[in-house]
């Protein structure tokens, strides 16, 4: 099987990442991973892609797990291509970072730990699961020209996360402890076992030191990726658009030049104003900051002027009253103005909350109508696990599990590139009476979009005459099997 020539035409624009076999490999897994209906497991992209006798089947595991290319590399290829068909040459870059967990299960694979799951969770119970934790950073198209009413977020880079616990697992080996009747048979050996499991404890204990300095917050990835993104394109601007996890000190400190930030202030955090004017000579250094504001709470009592604005857009459908000003996060941000935004609904289904931007020229219509677009990674996320087998792949070793699942990711993005330059001439929607009025596709639709020219391609070079060697019906019943 081969994926429409159209979108063989994108794939080959990441040739230069792989060696000339690398990329064949490269082309039929991603040619049976964007057509399986079923678990994106390595021998059942094979098996999808016909590819099943055309070497041996080991070498697909190798393509994650041995063979020589950087995913860097294919995500600044990937971000390059998004940026050059999607937006214009003076556009600023809106980017969208935030996390989602792929839950597995065994205690053998690299990288898995306990993580907070966000879907399960409730206010009152917190729930965990054992899994992969990624931070991702996506670019935000929004309101494009096929679907003027939607927003996407295209990921572009990814990162695996791993706490401590995971960091430090398989490292603690104490030693056998002896038995009663090893000590009072021979109290030497029990002296040396002794003393050996106390070197034990002290190795195990030095390495958890070791692996606590190597750890790095989910922050940490976020602001390593930014620095990544910023040197693909020093010369662009860019607003990135973060939850309350990301809008911290590991970020905001580090923020690349050419970026803005604009995320919500941590509930208990302590604002300040501006450092005021020195009117007089006087010891000591010169102030960086002025007196504490009041919390969310505070300012929305106070007398200070109400203003209404009405949103009807992706994310954000009512009216909010805002308040503005420019303060200092000083813990964050240390003496960097910013443009502080309290926003409360007028009917209070959403909590009354300080936004901040880095950008202090933006009004608050525009900040709160960015952040809203920050939703459309959550639907990344929900469609790469529901459509791309993003939680799927069963990898162990420590590069094939870091390459493998953004595999989902990477061909999220590119599907939507493709639909966007090509596979938009082909939408069809399945007739319903009921949904009569949809116009827009979904991702889902973009993706069955490409899979359906894909197959009358490919089923247009079959010949239906009766011959001796005809294999119309194994091409048809092998296709009709891929959706089992």
């Amino acid at each position: 099987m081969e994926l429409t020539n159209s979108f063989e035409t994108l794939l080959r624009t990441f040739s230069p990442v792989f060696t000339e076999p690398s990329f064949a490999t490269f082309r039929l897994l991603m040619t049976g991973w964007i057509l399986s209906m079923r678990h994106r497991y390595v021998t059942d992209l094979i098996v999808t892609s016909d590819s099943v006798g055309n070497g041996h089947f080991s070498d697909y595991h190798r393509f994650f797990s041995q063979a020589v290319w950087n995913i860097d590399h294919l995500w600044k290829l990937l971000a390059h291509l998004i940026v050059n068909h999607l937006i214009g040459d003076d556009a600023t870059i809106v980017l969208a970072g935030d996390d989602t967990l792929c839950r597995k299960r065994g205690l053998g694979i690299f990288g898995t730990g306990m993580h907070h799951d966000a879907l399960s969770s409730s206010k009152s119970k917190k729930i965990c699961h054992w899994g992969h934790d990624w931070v991702d950073l996506c670019i935000v198209i929004s309101n494009p020209w096929w679907a003027p009413t939607k927003v996407f977020a295209l990921p572009i880079c990814m990162r695996l996360y791993r706490n401590k616990q995971g960091l430090a697992k398989g490292k603690r080996k104490n030693a056998k402890k002896p038995t009663a009747s090893q000590v009072r048979a021979a109290s030497k050996k029990a002296k040396q076992a002794a003393e050996k499991k106390k070197q034990a404890a002290r190795n195990a204990k030095r390495s958890h030191k070791v692996g606590a300095k190597s750890h790095k917050t989910r922050p940490e990835l976020m602001a390593e990726m930014l620095t990544l993104v910023a040197s693909w394109f020093p010369n662009r601007r860019f607003i990135l658009v973060v939850d309350s996890l990301y809008s911290g000190k590991s970020v905001l400190s580090k923020l690349p030049e050419n970026f803005d930030l604009i995320g919500p202030v941590h509930a208990k955090a302590a604002l300040y104003a501006p450092a005021p004017k020195e009117t007089q000579v006087r010891r000591g250094r010169s102030r960086k900051k002025g007196d504490r504001l009041k919390d969310a709470a505070a300012w929305a009592k106070d007398k200070t002027r109400w203003q209404t604005l009405h949103y009807d857009q992706y994310g954000l459908h009512g009216s909010l009253r805002v308040k503005t000003r420019t303060g200092l996060y000083y813990k964050a941000g240390n003496d960097r103005l910013l443009r502080l935004v309290l926003s409360q609904d007028t009917v209070g289904q959403r909590p009354t909350r300080i936004f901040y931007c880095t950008d202090v020229s933006m009004t608050p219509k525009e900040i709160l109508s960015i952040f809203s677009q920050r939703w459309s990674i959550e639907v990344t996320h929900f469609d790469c696990k529901q459509h791309l087998g993003l939680e799927d792949p069963a990898n162990r070793t420590p590069l094939a599990v870091q390459r493998t699942a953004p595999m989902a990711m990477f061909l999220y993005s590119l599907t939507i590139v493709w639909f966007a330059t090509e596979g938009h001439a082909d939408l069809q929607f399945p007739n319903r009476p009921w949904y009569d009025w949809k116009s827009e596709p979904s991702f889902a639709d973009m993706l069955t979009t490409l899979r359906r020219k894909s197959w009358d391609e490919k089923l247009s070079k079959v010949s239906l005459a009766t011959t001796p060697d005809d294999n119309s019906a194994t091409l048809l019943t092998f296709l009709a099997t891929l959706a089992g």
